[in-house]
Protein backbone atom coordinates (compact mmCIF):
# COMPACT_ATOMS: atom_id res chain seq x y z
CA UNK A 1 0.00 0.00 0.00
CA UNK A 2 0.87 3.41 -0.85
CA UNK A 3 -0.04 6.44 0.44
CA UNK A 4 0.45 9.79 0.43
CA UNK A 5 -2.37 12.63 2.45
CA UNK A 6 -2.16 16.82 3.36
CA UNK A 7 -3.08 16.14 6.14
CA UNK A 8 -3.12 13.80 9.28
CA UNK A 9 -7.04 13.42 9.98
CA UNK A 10 -7.07 12.07 6.60
CA UNK A 11 -5.28 9.03 7.46
CA UNK A 12 -8.14 6.38 8.42
CA UNK A 13 -10.47 7.84 5.62
CA UNK A 14 -7.38 6.73 2.80
CA UNK A 15 -5.97 3.59 4.55
CA UNK A 16 -9.62 2.52 4.75
CA UNK A 17 -10.88 4.16 1.60
CA UNK A 18 -12.16 0.89 0.06
CA UNK A 19 -14.91 0.34 2.96
CA UNK A 20 -16.12 3.76 2.63
CA UNK A 21 -16.06 3.60 -0.97
CA UNK A 22 -17.96 0.76 -1.34
CA UNK A 23 -20.75 1.93 1.50
CA UNK A 24 -21.22 5.13 0.19
CA UNK A 25 -24.38 5.18 -2.77
CA UNK A 26 -23.40 8.73 -3.96
CA UNK A 27 -22.24 7.67 -7.20
CA UNK A 28 -21.88 10.72 -9.33
CA UNK A 29 -20.11 8.55 -12.40
CA UNK A 30 -19.51 5.27 -13.44
CA UNK A 31 -17.77 4.48 -16.67
CA UNK A 32 -14.30 2.83 -16.71
CA UNK A 33 -13.32 4.87 -13.88
CA UNK A 34 -16.49 5.37 -11.07
CA UNK A 35 -16.50 8.80 -8.98
CA UNK A 36 -18.51 8.64 -5.53
CA UNK A 37 -19.48 11.45 -3.03
CA UNK A 38 -17.99 10.24 0.87
CA UNK A 39 -19.07 12.19 3.78
CA UNK A 40 -15.69 12.37 6.47
CA UNK A 41 -16.30 13.43 9.62
CA UNK A 42 -18.57 15.71 8.73
CA UNK A 43 -16.13 16.83 5.46
CA UNK A 44 -18.14 16.06 1.68
CA UNK A 45 -15.30 14.71 0.14
CA UNK A 46 -14.77 13.34 -3.81
CA UNK A 47 -13.10 9.96 -4.38
CA UNK A 48 -12.21 8.67 -7.70
CA UNK A 49 -11.68 4.69 -8.20
CA UNK A 50 -9.74 4.01 -10.77
CA UNK A 51 -10.46 1.04 -13.14
CA UNK A 52 -7.66 -1.82 -12.23
CA UNK A 53 -5.44 -2.04 -14.95
CA UNK A 54 -4.73 -5.22 -17.23
CA UNK A 55 -1.68 -6.77 -16.32
CA UNK A 56 0.83 -4.88 -18.64
CA UNK A 57 -0.29 -1.76 -17.63
CA UNK A 58 -0.01 -2.91 -13.52
CA UNK A 59 3.63 -3.81 -14.06
CA UNK A 60 3.73 -0.24 -16.28
CA UNK A 61 2.43 1.74 -13.17
CA UNK A 62 4.18 -0.21 -10.42
CA UNK A 63 8.01 -0.01 -12.11
CA UNK A 64 8.07 2.43 -15.33
CA UNK A 65 4.98 5.14 -14.80
CA UNK A 66 3.37 7.21 -12.02
CA UNK A 67 -0.43 5.41 -11.77
CA UNK A 68 -3.00 7.59 -12.89
CA UNK A 69 -4.16 8.41 -8.94
CA UNK A 70 -0.81 9.76 -7.85
CA UNK A 71 -0.48 11.79 -11.36
CA UNK A 72 -3.99 13.42 -10.37
CA UNK A 73 -2.97 14.09 -6.59
CA UNK A 74 0.73 15.46 -7.85
CA UNK A 75 -1.13 17.50 -10.48
CA UNK A 76 -3.20 18.85 -8.10
CA UNK A 77 -0.68 19.66 -6.11
CA UNK A 78 1.19 21.59 -9.44
CA UNK A 79 -2.01 23.27 -10.76
CA UNK A 80 -3.06 25.09 -7.00
CA UNK A 81 -6.54 26.88 -7.09
CA UNK A 82 -7.32 25.54 -10.57
CA UNK A 83 -8.53 22.14 -9.75
CA UNK A 84 -10.38 21.35 -6.48
CA UNK A 85 -8.17 21.17 -3.39
CA UNK A 86 -6.28 17.54 -3.20
CA UNK A 87 -6.65 15.70 0.13
CA UNK A 88 -4.62 12.21 -0.87
CA UNK A 89 -4.31 9.56 -3.25
CA UNK A 90 -3.61 5.67 -1.99
CA UNK A 91 -2.44 2.51 -4.22
CA UNK A 92 -2.82 -1.04 -3.28
CA UNK A 93 -1.06 -3.93 -4.74
CA UNK A 94 -1.98 -7.44 -5.51
CA UNK A 95 0.90 -10.37 -6.09
CA UNK A 96 3.54 -6.86 -5.40
CA UNK A 97 1.65 -5.19 -8.91
CA UNK A 98 -0.12 -1.97 -8.68
CA UNK A 99 -4.03 -3.20 -8.68
CA UNK A 100 -7.12 -0.84 -7.07
CA UNK A 101 -6.01 3.42 -6.83
CA UNK A 102 -8.17 6.40 -5.38
CA UNK A 103 -7.60 9.93 -5.35
CA UNK A 104 -9.72 11.97 -3.05
CA UNK A 105 -10.30 15.69 -3.40
CA UNK A 106 -12.65 18.29 -2.33
CA UNK A 107 -16.18 18.04 -3.08
CA UNK A 108 -16.52 21.06 -5.13
CA UNK A 109 -19.99 21.90 -5.11
CA UNK A 110 -20.50 23.60 -9.02
CA UNK A 111 -24.04 24.59 -10.88
CA UNK A 112 -22.97 23.49 -14.09
CA UNK A 113 -20.05 22.32 -16.64
CA UNK A 114 -19.16 24.08 -19.58
CA UNK A 115 -21.31 21.44 -21.40
CA UNK A 116 -24.86 23.13 -20.62
CA UNK A 117 -24.02 26.46 -22.13
CA UNK A 118 -22.46 25.05 -25.01
CA UNK A 119 -25.24 22.94 -25.74
CA UNK A 120 -28.22 24.73 -24.67
CA UNK A 121 -29.01 27.59 -26.85
CA UNK A 122 -31.24 29.67 -24.39
CA UNK A 123 -28.13 29.17 -21.39
CA UNK A 124 -28.70 32.12 -19.39
CA UNK A 125 -25.77 34.63 -19.77
CA UNK A 126 -23.93 32.54 -21.45
CA UNK A 127 -22.00 35.01 -23.38
CA UNK A 128 -20.95 36.38 -20.33
CA UNK A 129 -19.72 32.66 -19.20
CA UNK A 130 -18.03 32.34 -22.51
CA UNK A 131 -15.76 35.35 -21.94
CA UNK A 132 -14.86 34.23 -18.25
CA UNK A 133 -13.87 30.90 -19.70
CA UNK A 134 -12.14 32.45 -22.17
CA UNK A 135 -9.93 34.18 -19.44
CA UNK A 136 -9.35 31.06 -17.25
CA UNK A 137 -7.93 28.99 -20.35
CA UNK A 138 -5.66 32.45 -20.88
CA UNK A 139 -5.06 31.54 -17.02
CA UNK A 140 -4.24 28.40 -17.21
CA UNK A 141 -1.84 28.67 -20.50
CA UNK A 142 -0.05 31.62 -19.08
CA UNK A 143 1.19 29.50 -15.72
CA UNK A 144 2.26 26.89 -18.36
CA UNK A 145 -0.55 24.68 -17.64
CA UNK A 146 -2.32 22.40 -20.43
CA UNK A 147 -5.13 19.90 -19.46
CA UNK A 148 -4.98 17.22 -22.30
CA UNK A 149 -8.58 16.44 -22.04
CA UNK A 150 -9.86 19.86 -21.50
CA UNK A 151 -14.24 18.41 -22.67
CA UNK A 152 -17.30 19.35 -21.79
CA UNK A 153 -17.53 17.39 -18.61
CA UNK A 154 -14.12 18.28 -17.10
CA UNK A 155 -14.80 22.29 -16.79
CA UNK A 156 -16.99 22.84 -13.52
CA UNK A 157 -18.79 26.21 -13.13
CA UNK A 158 -19.49 28.09 -9.84
CA UNK A 159 -21.84 31.33 -10.26
CA UNK A 160 -20.23 33.80 -7.85
CA UNK A 161 -22.28 36.76 -7.66
CA UNK A 162 -22.06 38.30 -10.79
CA UNK A 163 -18.82 36.40 -11.61
CA UNK A 164 -17.95 32.45 -12.53
CA UNK A 165 -15.54 30.68 -10.67
CA UNK A 166 -13.48 27.64 -12.64
CA UNK A 167 -12.19 24.12 -11.86
CA UNK A 168 -10.99 22.11 -13.76
CA UNK A 169 -10.95 17.57 -12.67
CA UNK A 170 -9.73 14.72 -14.58
CA UNK A 171 -6.39 15.80 -14.51
CA UNK A 172 -4.13 12.96 -14.98
CA UNK A 173 -2.95 13.68 -18.20
CA UNK A 174 -1.32 17.08 -18.01
CA UNK A 175 1.43 19.13 -19.69
CA UNK A 176 3.40 21.71 -18.44
CA UNK A 177 4.91 23.85 -20.60
CA UNK A 178 5.11 27.38 -22.50
CA UNK A 179 2.76 26.93 -25.22
CA UNK A 180 2.81 28.15 -28.64
CA UNK A 181 -0.09 29.87 -30.14
CA UNK A 182 -1.45 27.21 -32.20
CA UNK A 183 -1.13 24.83 -29.07
CA UNK A 184 -3.18 27.22 -26.80
CA UNK A 185 -5.84 26.99 -29.50
CA UNK A 186 -5.75 23.63 -30.27
CA UNK A 187 -6.55 23.49 -26.43
CA UNK A 188 -10.18 24.16 -27.17
CA UNK A 189 -10.73 21.50 -30.15
CA UNK A 190 -12.15 18.89 -27.59
CA UNK A 191 -15.00 21.30 -26.01
CA UNK A 192 -17.34 20.37 -29.62
CA UNK A 193 -18.49 23.69 -29.44
CA UNK A 194 -20.58 25.27 -32.49
CA UNK A 195 -18.67 27.54 -34.56
CA UNK A 196 -20.32 30.27 -33.11
CA UNK A 197 -19.88 29.91 -29.83
CA UNK A 198 -15.85 28.79 -30.33
CA UNK A 199 -15.74 32.09 -32.03
CA UNK A 200 -17.42 33.93 -29.04
CA UNK A 201 -14.37 32.43 -27.04
CA UNK A 202 -11.44 32.83 -29.15
CA UNK A 203 -12.44 36.77 -29.65
CA UNK A 204 -12.09 37.22 -25.76
CA UNK A 205 -8.83 34.73 -25.95
CA UNK A 206 -7.38 36.66 -28.79
CA UNK A 207 -8.07 40.54 -26.83
CA UNK A 208 -6.47 38.99 -23.76
CA UNK A 209 -3.27 37.22 -25.78
CA UNK A 210 -3.22 40.19 -28.02
CA UNK A 211 -3.46 38.03 -30.75
CA UNK A 212 -4.54 38.00 -34.30
CA UNK A 213 -8.60 37.43 -34.37
CA UNK A 214 -9.15 36.78 -37.66
CA UNK A 215 -6.28 34.01 -38.33
CA UNK A 216 -6.71 32.44 -34.33
CA UNK A 217 -10.17 31.65 -35.31
CA UNK A 218 -9.37 30.04 -38.26
CA UNK A 219 -7.00 27.95 -36.71
CA UNK A 220 -9.49 27.46 -33.68
CA UNK A 221 -12.21 26.21 -35.90
CA UNK A 222 -9.96 23.99 -38.11
CA UNK A 223 -8.47 22.33 -34.97
CA UNK A 224 -12.34 21.88 -33.85
CA UNK A 225 -13.52 20.42 -36.79
CA UNK A 226 -10.79 18.40 -37.24
CA UNK A 227 -11.17 16.45 -34.00
CA UNK A 228 -14.95 15.90 -34.69
CA UNK A 229 -14.21 14.27 -37.99
CA UNK A 230 -12.01 12.09 -36.10
CA UNK A 231 -14.55 11.03 -33.19
CA UNK A 232 -17.27 10.93 -36.17
CA UNK A 233 -14.90 9.04 -38.34
CA UNK A 234 -14.95 6.16 -34.69
CA UNK A 235 -18.35 6.82 -35.13
CA UNK A 236 -19.33 5.63 -38.13
CA UNK A 237 -17.07 2.59 -37.84
CA UNK A 238 -18.57 1.63 -34.31
CA UNK A 239 -21.97 2.02 -35.96
CA UNK A 240 -23.00 5.07 -33.88
CA UNK A 241 -24.81 8.32 -34.04
CA UNK A 242 -22.56 11.10 -35.67
CA UNK A 243 -22.67 14.19 -33.82
CA UNK A 244 -22.23 17.67 -35.52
Amino acid sequence: MKLSYVNERYIDLLKNIQNYFSESNKSIHKARNEIKIIDFNGESLVVKSFKIPNILNKIVYTFFRDSKAKKSYENSIKIGSFAPKPIGFIEFKKFGLIDESYFVSENFKYDFTIREPLRDDNFENKKDIFKAFAKFTFELHENNICHLDYSLGNILIKKDGDSYLFKIVDINRMEFKKLTLAERLQNFSKLWAKNDDLTIIIKEYCRLISADEESSIKIALKYAQEHKDRKNIKKRLRGQKVVD
